[in-house]
């Protein structure tokens, strides 16, 4: 049989805001719907933040739990992981969400240029954040924007906050940040699989970057993919997705293009090293 292959949906991050795409799910319940439509496309892990109702980001737990519990009840095996990202949130609340205790949560583990500010992602934070995951048996996923987070994922492990096989994922085509092209992904993954050899790992192309990367990632035998509204709210340059799961439908067009299959939630779940739901 074919390798099964996680996908991965991103359904709303803190930027855009829907006016920019109508279909971008901002409220509980719009997360709630997206998601399980993505869910039925293919998608087996969820990456989720949380807004204000002035579509601002927000760190309330309560509201991350209601979308963890509505997934929970429409999205049978779904792997739930809560975003502990910086933009527009203050530090000290970004691990708030973690007492409800995700399957996952992303971790950065460093600091990064973005668009229009700094990423800031200090040494005591990451540590804080690495800590409370492991606290509440919440499988990280580490954010790699540069070279350099990967020695700080080392740095976890060695300290004894993360254990030695990570998931890993690459972001690529953040303005400022680390762009997007095939040499750097070989360079990224080369590192890792040097100073973390048993590390799963994935890669994410923002933006217009999104399809090529994907399939950078599945060339080179990624276990997982990552697509959705919140990296990437168009199909081409005239025309903006109508969904998660219309992202979700190309990404696993893409798979079965690379003689792959689609994991199952319970195949994600072995995958990734997480208990079964």
């Amino acid at each position: 049989m074919s390798e099964p292959v996680v996908i991965a949906v991103a359904i709303t991050g803190s930027v855009p805001r829907k006016s920019d795409n109508p279909a971008l799910p901002v409220t509980v319940d719009e997360q709630i719907a997206s998601t399980r439509e993505a869910y039925e496309a293919g998608a087996s892990l969820a990456h989720i933040h949380v807004r204000n109702d002035d579509e601002t980001p927000s760190s309330d737990p309560d509201r991350f739990h209601a979308v963890q519990e509505g997934l929970r009840r429409t999205c049978p095996g779904l792997i739930v992981q809560f975003s502990t990202g910086g933009r527009g949130r203050d530090p000290a609340s970004r691990g708030l969400s973690l007492r409800h205790r995700p399957d996952m949560a992303s971790l950065s583990t460093g600091s990064v240029n973005f668009p229009s500010i700094v990423y800031e992602n200090p040494t005591t934070l990451v540590a804080d954040l690495a800590g409370q995951m492991k606290r509440f048996g919440v499988r990280p996923e580490i954010e790699i924007f540069d070279l350099s987070h990967l020695h700080g994922a080392l740095r976890l492990v060695e300290a004894g906050l993360i254990e030695d096989h990570p998931h890993v994922q690459f972001v690529m085509g953040v303005k400022n940040a680390m762009p997007a092209e095939p040499h750097l992904l070989d360079l990224l993954l080369g590192e890792m699989q040097r100073i973390l050899p048993r590390a799963t790992w994935t890669a994410a192309g923002i933006g217009r970057h999104q399809a090529e990367v994907m399939d950078w990632a599945l060339a080179r035998g990624a276990r997982a993919v990552r697509t959705g509204l919140e990296d990437n709210i168009r199909i081409d340059r005239d025309r903006l997705a109508s969904s998660n799961a219309e992202l979700v439908a190309l990404a696993v067009e893409s798979v079965r293009r690379h003689g792959r299959r689609v994991a199952t939630p319970a195949e994600a779940r072995r995958i990734l090293d997480l208990p079964a739901a």
